[in-house]
Parts: C-alpha cells; sequence; structure tokens
C-alpha cells in the first residue's frame, strides 16, 4: 500500500485544499492459488488478495463530473457521468469510467468527485491491478455518495465495466477477491452462485512466492477471448449428449471421457483443463482446511502442466519459473497464474528456504532470459477499505 499522507499531500497540491478532507480507499490486487480460467465456465476458483494494490485518494465535487489524476503515469482525465465517453480505445481511464458509469447506473446515483489514484501491484504481471483499480475507485465513489457499500454488486459492476469498457470478458474472481478477501485466507468461490468460503491459509512456517517473468503478457486479452469462446463452443458440442449442462461447470472427468468423441481437437483439450482444473481447486481448498502442504504443492504443478500442455496459455518464461522453483529444497508446488502468456507464477515455499528460492530462480532465470524476475511474498492481505487516518 502507498503512503497515504504522502499522496493527500499530492492531492491537494492538484486540486486544492478543501473541507471535508480527502478519503483515503485501498483495493488489492490477487494472487490465484488454484482454479485458472474456470470462473468464466460457473467453475471454481481459490485467490488470495495481495497486500499490494490500488490507493484512491478521494474528495466530492457539486456536478456530475469526474476528475482523475494517475500518478503512476503522469496523466490527467475529466469524465462526465451523464454523457459516456469512448469505450474501449485502450486507455487507463476505461477502467475508471466504466466502473463509475456501472455503478451509478447499477447500484447507487454518484455524485462527482475529484480522484487521485496510485499503485503498487507490478503492471503486466498478471496479478490483477486492473481490478485493484476498478474495485478502489468503485468502493470510493460509493462512499463520497454516502452509500452503503455491496461487495459482491461492487465486484459485479467492476466486472460489467471491463466487459463493456475494456473489451475483455473477464470471470468474476478478480473483482470479487479485491472486493471480498479476508487476511490470511484464501477465497474459495462458487462463481455460478458467488457463494464464498473464507479458507485459511497454512501460515507459519509457509508463505506464498509470487515471481514476476518480466513478460508483459500481450496475447492475453486475445487469446483469454478465443479460450472463453471454444469453451462456449464445448458446451454446444456437448449438450447433444448431456442435455442438462448449462457450462463446463456440469461436466464430470468421467462424463467428458465417456462423451471426449463429441469434441474436436483442441477443444476436447480446454475442456479436460477446465474439467480437471476444478476437481483441483476443490482439493486444494480440502487440503489447506487440513494443513496438507504438500498435496496443495503437487496440485500446483498439476495444474501448471495442464495449462500448459492442455490449455495452452503458458509460455517459455513461466514454465522456467515453475522449473526452477520446484527444483528447490523446501519448495511444496509452483504454477503460473493469471490469464498466461506472461505475467507471474506462485509457489509455495518453506519460509526458511525463501531466500535461498529466490536467489536461485533469479540466477537460472537471469542465465537464461537476461532478465531478473520481480518478487513478491504474501500471507493473504484484506479485501477494499477504507484508509482511517
Amino acid at each position: 500500500m502507498r503512503d497515504t499522507l504522502d499522496l493527500r499531500s499530492k492531492f491537494r497540491a492538484r486540486f486544492g485544499s478543501r473541507s471535508p478532507a480527502p478519503r483515503a480507499f485501498f483495493a488489492p490486487g490477487r494472487v490465484n492459488l488454484i482454479g485458472e480460467h474456470t470462473d468464466y465456465n460457473d467453475g471454481f476458483v481459490l485467490p488470495v488478495a495481495l497486500e499490494l494494490g490500488v490507493t484512491v485518494i478521494a474528495a466530492p465535487r457539486d456536478d456530475r463530473r469526474i476528475r482523475v489524476h494517475s500518478q503512476d503515469l503522469g496523466q490527467t482525465a475529466e469524465l462526465d457521468l451523464d454523457h459516456p465517453g469512448p469505450r474501449q480505445t485502450g486507455r487507463w481511464v476505461n477502467y475508471i469510467e466504466g466502473v463509475a458509469h456501472m455503478v451509478d447506473s447499477r447500484i447507487q446515483a454518484l455524485r462527482g468527485a475529484d480522484l487521485l489514484v496510485a499503485g503498487d501491484v507490478p503492471r503486466g504481471a498478471g496479478l490483477s491491478s486492473s481490478a485493484a483499480l476498478e474495485i478502489g475507485t468503485g468502493f470510493a465513489l460509493l462512499s463520497l455518495a454516502g452509500a452503503t457499500v455491496d461487495r459482491v454488486a461492487l465486484a459485479l459492476a467492476g466486472q460489467a465495466a471491463e466487459h463493456t469498457f475494456v473489451g475483455t470478458r473477464c470471470g468474476i474472481m478478480d473483482q470479487l477477491v479485491s472486493a471480498c478477501a479476508r487476511a490470511g485466507s484464501a477465497l474459495l468461490v462458487d462463481c455460478r452462485s458467488l457463494a464464498m468460503e473464507a479458507v485459511p491459509l497454512p501460515g507459519g512456517p509457509v508463505a506464498l512466492l509470487v515471481s514476476d517473468t518480466r513478460k508483459k503478457h500481450s496475447l492475453a486479452i486475445s487469446e483469454y477471448n478465443t479460450r472463453r469462446a471454444e469453451c462456449e463452443r464445448s458446451v454446444v458440442l456437448l449438450r447433444s449428449a448431456l442435455p442438462r449442462i448449462r457450462a463446463l461447470r456440469d461436466v464430470t472427468e468421467e462424463a467428458l471421457a465417456e462423451h471426449a468423441s463429441c469434441l474436436p481437437e483442441p477443444i476436447i483439450r480446454r475442456v479436460r483443463h477446465v474439467v480437471t482444473e476444478n476437481a483441483r481447486t476443490q482439493s486444494v481448498a480440502e487440503a489447506l482446511r487440513r494443513g496438507d502442504v504438500a498435496a496443495v504443492g503437487a496440485s500446483f504443478v498439476a495444474s501448471h502442466r495442464s495449462l500448459q500442455h492442455d490449455y495452452e496459455v503458458s509460455c517459455p518464461e513461466l514454465d522456467a519459473l515453475v522449473d526452477l522453483a520446484v527444483a528447490q529444497p523446501g519448495v511444496y508446488g509452483a504454477r503460473m497464474t493469471g490469464g498466461g502468456f506472461g505475467g507471474s507464477t506462485v509457489s509455495l515455499v518453506d519460509e526458511s528456504a525463501l531466500e535461498a528460492v529466490m536467489a536461485a530462480v533469479r540466477d537460472g532465470y537471469r542465465n537464461r532470459f537476461g532478465v531478473e524476475p520481480g518478487f513478491v511474498v504474501t500471507r493473504g492481505g484484506e479485501g477494499a477499505r477504507e484508509i482511517r487516518g
């Protein structure tokens, strides 16, 4: 989290002093432990909020305009809640405008605001800096309007903003964990019902190590949309044999084995990943409940191989980080996390081995790719909130 006192000072320098004083809000990024590309198939996911995220300094206006300054980009934009601007322009402001309009139309009539936003989630690392921006902005605008924040409704507004204003047909996971996470826990989410369960992380001698490839996932949006279309097509094809299915969530491993002939390549492999990943996600949640870190680690590796070979969303950099990590003593397992084609991996690591693991992974990766990976250690952060004081 960024220094809110410093950001409040920067807010006053840009927008002027005012009464009441500007308020500070925070929404976290996330790392997904397991359950990749299952959320838009009505499946199960198990993300963890980071201690890093997006801070929003906000003060109300007397009109329906929003002035927003990105401290990280050094750019300012002005928006009109009554007259939306152009959509899907590829600019950061689409996230701000999208969530503002979705919150305004779906949850609560908003008032104008001046906003300063600043983040410390590495952009392009697959750690959902975009959802943190959406949820942090939405939380701030609702709070300025005097509304009670319905966290699930806010997450759905963020997802709708990404669909409509950004052009990414994302699932609900990123926004939901940013809004609803509990510190020290993963969040098991049923993406059909939106039922949630906080599953405590092992704590103590075990930590989560996020390793950033430094490769921006430039193919992620187009390939993400392609994979989603492939999954939707598979449901249509399988309905001839399984007429009651609504999504791949409804297909068991046994049913897939019986009716695999309904599916051509590569769709059969896409389906196999989603079906087995749903099973792995529920298994990992159960393993966490009983404190079986070895079982969690084994599922991490199986998930990565499925994403690598069946879903085909990995890349040499991600594969290298996983292989380097699992070769080290004290690492229970590792996998890519996020949409793929770059971004990050997550490893379950014995606390006493963290420094040695990071050094070995850093050296091996630098020797192969000529760049050092970035590292984030997390034990599970808290969801969106106002920062008092």
